[in-house]
């Protein structure tokens, strides 16, 4: 038995007021012009995708309007490459459920887009997504089920726009710190920081330069 397993759960009904039908009625099936609007500047958002052995939460980024509006009713962008664990599309393959969380820098306010997703290597699609001279291996295509604009209390508690809140970069292991101080456990031996700084290296130039290969 997990740890969790021996929790009281909470009478949801009884804690939690219901949505203001305000909130109800901004839930729709399609995009709408200010669906759009925000679209066409938005640069991130984190997909989520599930299957019976679990679920996956992927971040997802480009320049503003890199997810397309494909119709009313579909939203479509590349695959570009990133750890190639491709878990979300693995996912898609078994199970077509996501969930689109977008993050607007500055702004108080996220958008949410629900739906059904397909990962596909449509030529034309993938000509359409193209960023400057590079192409996806492949797309994702969303069928929008919901579509809704989520409230900016987070973004505030967080305090994620503000200078003051950034994490100082030396206060915390670097991935190369880490990633040679996993390989040191595995193989019995000593960290190396000569071996830490050059994974540093290696990853301050693939994740600002080696963006499309």
């Amino acid at each position: 038995m997990s740890a969790i397993d021996a929790l009281p759960r909470p009478d949801l009904d009884a804690l939690y007021d219901p949505p203001a039908e305000r909130i109800q009625q901004a839930v729709l099936d399609r995009l709408v012009d200010f669906h759009r609007d925000y679209l066409a500047v938005a640069s991130f958002f984190c997909l989520a995708t599930g299957s019976a052995q679990g679920l996956d939460a992927s971040p997802r980024g480009g320049p503003p309007g890199f997810v397309h509006a494909l119709d009313d009713h579909h939203v479509a962008f590349a695959d570009w490459p990133g750890n190639n664990r491709i878990e979300s599309l693995r996912n898609l393959a078994r199970d077509d459920r996501v969930g689109m969380l977008f993050l607007f820098p500055g702004l108080e306010l996220f958008m949410r887009i629900n739906g059904r997703a397909r990962a596909t290597t449509d030529d034309t699609l993938l000509t359409r997504l193209a960023e400057g001279n590079k192409r996806p291996k492949t797309a994702i295509v969303v069928a929008i089920d919901e579509v809704l604009f989520h409230c900016g209390k987070a973004i505030n508690r967080a305090g994620l726009w503000q200078t003051e809140r950034r994490v100082d970069r030396e206060a915390l292991p670097t991935p190369g710190e880490m990633v040679e101080a996993l390989n040191a456990a595995a193989q019995g031996r000593a960290v190396d920081p000569a071996a830490a700084g050059q994974l540093d290296a290696h990853y301050t130039q693939a994740v600002r330069q080696d963006l499309y290969g």
